[in-house]
């Protein structure tokens, strides 16, 4: 079955990725009836990482395991230990990914990671801010590509911010292509406003009850 990764290292925000990561998981607002894209981690070893929220991860693989074409999405997450050079592979694979046309959806401080690689220099891509950007990635040439969204999707890639997990999550679903555009935009609709007339509407529209 084919599954989607998220890349793990301590420090990383755990609120950035949770909306993305269970609705890939559960499948339960997917198209297809008794579907679902499961979330396998990857870290840099295999040996634990400590999330900002306290939490432990033991990673499924490390990333020397992960290939492009065994995955449907590499997630990638914030975390304050992206310029360190244990997770320089990371953004490699990132690379590769994208070069294999797999997605890639990156937020928060990866963002600013995949900047400093010259990822983000001639695709349209957004982070936390402009400033910080050039600040944090002082080789970064990609201005001109910048956007105030606070999530955008350029084919293969998605980038986000901070404060945006669930434009985020609605980005990367979207990509995939796992839900209807009806059910999208009620899931988005019932996260972002939290008006019940939402979740109506998205149990509506998927053929199964959630």
């Amino acid at each position: 079955m084919t599954s989607a990764h998220l890349y793990v290292l301590d420090t990383m925000a755990d609120w950035e990725v949770g909306y993305l990561t269970a609705e890939l998981n559960t499948g339960r607002f997917f198209a297809e009836p008794g579907s679902a894209l499961p979330v396998r981690t990857v870290g840099a070893t295999r040996e634990p990482v400590r999330t900002m929220g306290g939490l432990t991860i033991t990673p499924d693989l490390a990333l020397d395991e992960l290939a492009p074409e065994e995955s449907a999405l590499l997630v990638l997450p914030g975390a304050e230990l992206w310029d360190t050079p244990e997770h320089a592979p990371a953004i490699t694979t990132a690379a590769r990914f994208l070069d294999a046309g797999v997605p890639v959806a990156a937020i928060c401080g990866a963002t600013i990671a995949l900047a400093a690689a010259g990822l983000l220099d001639s695709r349209p891509h957004t982070s936390n801010d402009l400033d910080a950007l050039k600040q944090l990635a002082p080789g970064y040439r990609g201005e001109g590509y910048y956007s105030t969204d606070v999530a955008v999707a350029d084919g293969d890639l998605i980038t986000a911010s901070s404060v945006a997990p669930v434009d985020f999550a609605r980005a990367a679903l979207r990509r995939l292509g796992v839900m209807t555009p009806q059910a999208l935009e009620a899931w988005y609709g019932l996260f972002s406003t939290q008006r019940p007339e939402y979740f109506h509407a998205l149990l509506s529209a998927v053929p199964h009850p959630a």
